[in-house]
């Protein structure tokens, strides 16, 4: 009975520790922007990084990428389209690289497949034993046969759901190549190259075409 209980220690362990993060819709409009308006030529950004739970969050920090929620809004008197008359950019002067919707998905989602190395715990036994002075009696209970495929199923049918939401989002949300009209207010969620949380600004461009760098747009 000790090696089972020091099983389901270690079960419980390896899967609180382990599984797959839920994700709740994120929705810009709604949301409490802790930087102050920031305008520039008419455009004025507001915005509002760490926006991810768990595995998602890990993902940025190693992938050295950030989601970002922004409001932009147009205060001048002609359309001004995100991309080419205006870029995202670090308040330190520093070019921000933004990350097309399909290159943050692919970057930050939850890895579905990982899960199954929870299989690894089907073979799993336990035997108990009794023993009544005359007959000793063992029994075997396959535990890992629920325990393992119950385990993986589960958080591969999490993670699958998470990342659906999370790609919803991130399409909803495109402002690229979208026009803003004057006096309009969008709001957008956008991966961008980042290791750290640097303040943002709006670089006010023009009509200068868009560069793009592979699947990510590079901004000048």
């Amino acid at each position: 009975m000790k090696f089972f209980k020091f099983l389901l220690i270690l079960s419980c362990t390896f899967y609180f520790t382990s599984c797959a993060s839920s994700y709740q819709h994120i929705n810009p409009e709604d949301l409490t922007y802790n930087s102050q308006k920031i305008e520039k030529e008419g455009v004025s950004l507001e915005y509002k990084y760490d926006l991810l739970p768990k595995k998602y969050a890990k993902k940025e920090r190693k992938s050295d990428i950030r989601l970002v929620a922004f409001g932009i809004q147009n205060n001048t008197d002609r359309q001004l389209i995100l991309g080419r008359d205006f870029k995202l950019a670090f308040e330190n002067g520093g070019n921000a690289l933004v990350l097309s919707r399909e290159k943050t998905f692919q970057e930050l989602k939850q890895q579905g497949a990982w899960h199954l190395l929870y299989l690894l715990l089907t073979p799993v036994n336990v035997q108990t034993y009794s023993d009544d002075g005359r007959f000793t009696s063992t029994t075997n209970y396959p535990i890992g046969l629920i325990l393992g495929p119950g385990i993986a199923g589960y958080n591969m049918l999490r993670a699958g759901s998470a990342n659906k939401r999370f790609k919803k989002d991130l399409e909803t949300y495109d402002l690229t190549d979208k026009t803003i009209n004057p006096g309009e207010e969008k709001f957008g969620l956008v991966g961008i190259r980042a290791d750290g949380y640097d303040s943002l600004k709006i670089n006010y461009i023009g009509n200068t075409d868009t560069l793009e760098e592979n699947e990510d747009t590079d901004v000048k």
